[in-house]
């Protein structure tokens, strides 16, 4: 197999050459648009870089390196970001996926397009694949035109929808739920955690894994791919306090109106995820294994 993955530089992104590369049988091109942030960490790695909004240059990279599989998890995920700057998300979710359909359907490429629980209400979950999308928010109806172009492409590919994903990665400016709320307590420093909103968080060594089954499968059509626990944020820190014997104190319960944001939030999500474990043999952590993990990666850098 050889495996082209845009936005190696992510999180997801990470987490994935962390995994194929070390996997026999499968030959790894990473792309990202900027500078291969991971030089350091693989020396060895394959790095091409690719602008997946550039039609001539996506063209030209799947030409020349001819992948059998394509894990696209390059996006603009910032859901205020893609609520205030609409062109640029329109860019990066939409046009992106429609040059990048194009040229794997002219190359035979499998496609693999992660995708989101913001494509949905919130007004019902957790939710299988057959649910009716009905984003409320910028960000998720980019998502949901991608894929729809995914769903209108000729050659083979899959679209994986994950929830609240978290982790750590290197060099990657963005925190999660996890350690921002293990660092503010640390820090004595009282936090507002929302109570009102449903999800089923994914750790992102579980969303690549998702990744490389629904590759080495083959596997087509849409699968649900997060943890299998359903939690309010509250619920989420009360965890991270209890694992690490902070004071729980300092947390309070609030409702997502309490919040000034640019985009509206679906309030309940989270998904059912037995086609996944079913089909892909796909088995996530739960979310206390994952605040484990995360104790552990923090502590060895």
């Amino acid at each position: 197999m050889r495996i082209l993955l845009t936005g190696s530089n992510g999180l997801l992104g990470q987490k994935l050459v962390a995994l194929l590369r070390n996997q026999p049988d499968v030959t790894l091109i990473a792309t990202s648009r900027g500078p291969n942030k991971l030089a350091n960490i693989y020396p060895d790695l394959y790095f091409v870089p690719l602008d997946v909004t550039d039609r001539a240059q996506v063209q030209r990279v799947i030409a020349a390196e001819r992948p059998t599989h394509l894990l696209h998890t390059a996006a603009m995920t910032n859901v205020d970001e893609c609520e205030l700057n609409q062109e640029q998300c329109w860019q990066q979710n939409v046009t992106a996926i429609e040059h990048l359909v194009e040229a794997c359907t002219e190359h035979q490429v499998h496609l693999i397009h992660v995708s989101t629980d913001f494509i949905f209400s919130g007004e019902e979950g957790p939710l299988t694949e057959e649910a009716e999308p009905g984003p409320v928010n910028f960000y998720g109806k980019s998502k949901l035109a991608a894929e729809h172009v995914v769903q209108a492409s000729l050659g083979a590919w899959a679209i994986l929808r994950t929830v609240l994903v978290y982790g750590t990665a290197h060099d990657y400016g963005r925190t999660n739920i996890v350690l921002w709320v293990r660092d503010s307590l640390r820090a004595g420093k009282a936090i507002s955690v929302v109570d009102d909103q449903l999800r089923t968080p994914t750790l992102a060594e579980d969303l690549a894994q998702g990744c490389w089954l629904a590759a080495r499968r083959n596997a087509t059509g849409i699968y649900h791919i997060s943890g299998n626990e359903l939690f309010t944020p509250y619920q989420m820190a009360l965890q991270v306090a209890d694992y690490f014997q902070l004071d729980k104190s300092l947390i309070t319960k609030v409702d997502a109106s309490s919040f000034s944001q640019p985009a509206k939030r679906p309030l309940r999500t989270g998904f059912i995820i037995e086609k996944a474990q079913r089909d892909l043999g796909f088995q996530p952590h739960s979310f206390v294994q994952g605040i484990a993990l995360l104790q552990q990666q923090n502590a060895a850098e």
